[in-house]
């Protein structure tokens, strides 16, 4: 018995803004790495990294989400293909992982030899790549919210809007003082400000990919919820995970005394675990206390 049918869109609806941040951010990372080399500024050759590894994460939950839309459950994908969205914030995090290395190391040896910087043209395209970071924020700030594989282009954009200021007032300073070394510990900063985020996206990927319990959601007292329904003698082979974004479902099996009316207590369980929980979508067995061999599963 199946309860509640509802099926969210993970990040389909967010198809338009991650295009046109794509497209804008894509742009621009060529930009900023042809000035970064040419101006010697490692903090702008690192944004301009960031911002290449932005356009390739945008790409992919750009991808994601157009598949997700247009591939829906079937007899082969029986969940569709909901889940590549999580598979792309995986890969999102793994990729900003890799650039705040590469930054950091880069730029530690940087301090020991700064080099000449074109303060100058370091600023110009600074300044420009920060006017496209705002322009992705404010398109993928909705979506951020309601889906992971959006999050994860979003908090690229906003430590790339962040380290496209940090660029910035290492140009100035360097205008105005000749400090050379101020490029490299912003490309550290710029570093050290993706590491974290990048393993906290990769923790929550990693979570749903395990089908692990949604935070927030406490299995037991789910189950101790279900089992002080009416009619209810036992509750058990209760399972609770994510298929993607903010789309959690349930499987349980509900004892209930021989002669119970199965309709009512299957209706009471999908308003509890929607209402408390949720959880719209839940398939839930209805045993008679009499019946026996469900609870005998071998794993």
């Amino acid at each position: 018995m199946s309860g509640g049918h509802g099926h969210g869109t993970g990040s389909s609806e967010f198809t338009r803004p991650l295009a046109i941040a794509f497209g804008l951010v894509l742009s621009f990372a060529v930009v900023e790495f042809v000035a970064g080399i040419a101006s010697g500024s490692l903090a702008l050759t690192a944004d301009a990294g960031h911002m290449a590894t932005d356009a390739l994460g945008l790409g992919m939950a750009l991808a994601a989400a157009v598949v997700s839309k247009r591939v829906r459950p079937n007899s082969e994908q029986t969940f569709g293909l909901y889940r590549i969205e999580i598979l792309a914030a995986l890969a999102n995090a793994v990729l900003l992982l890799g650039v705040a290395t590469y930054v950091i190391v880069e730029a530690l040896a940087r301090t020991r030899n700064p080099g000449d910087i074109d303060s100058d043209l370091m600023i110009i395209v600074a300044i420009g790549g920060l006017i496209v970071n705002l322009i992705s924020f404010g398109l993928l700030r909705k979506g951020a919210k309601e889906s992971l594989n959006v999050e994860g282009a979003f908090l690229e954009v906003l430590g790339d809007t962040l380290a496209s200021v940090g660029v910035i007032v290492a140009g100035v300073v360097i205008v105005l003082t000749g400090w050379m070394t101020i490029d490299a510990i912003v490309g550290i900063a710029i570093g050290l400000f993706i590491l974290p985020r990048a393993f906290s996206l990769a923790r929550r990927a990693i979570r749903i990919l395990m089908e692990v319990a949604p935070v927030g959601i406490d299995v037991e007292e789910m189950q101790d919820i279900l089992e002080s329904l009416p009619a209810v003698v036992e509750v058990h082979d209760l399972h609770v995970w994510t298929l993607t974004s903010d789309m959690h479902t349930t499987t349980a099996h509900l004892v209930i005394s021989d002669g119970a009316e199965s309709h009512s207590t299957l209706d009471a369980a999908r308003d509890v675990l929607s209402s408390q929980f949720g959880i719209d979508h839940a398939t839930i067995q209805i045993e008679p206390e009499s019946h026996t061999g469900c609870d005998e599963v071998a794993w």
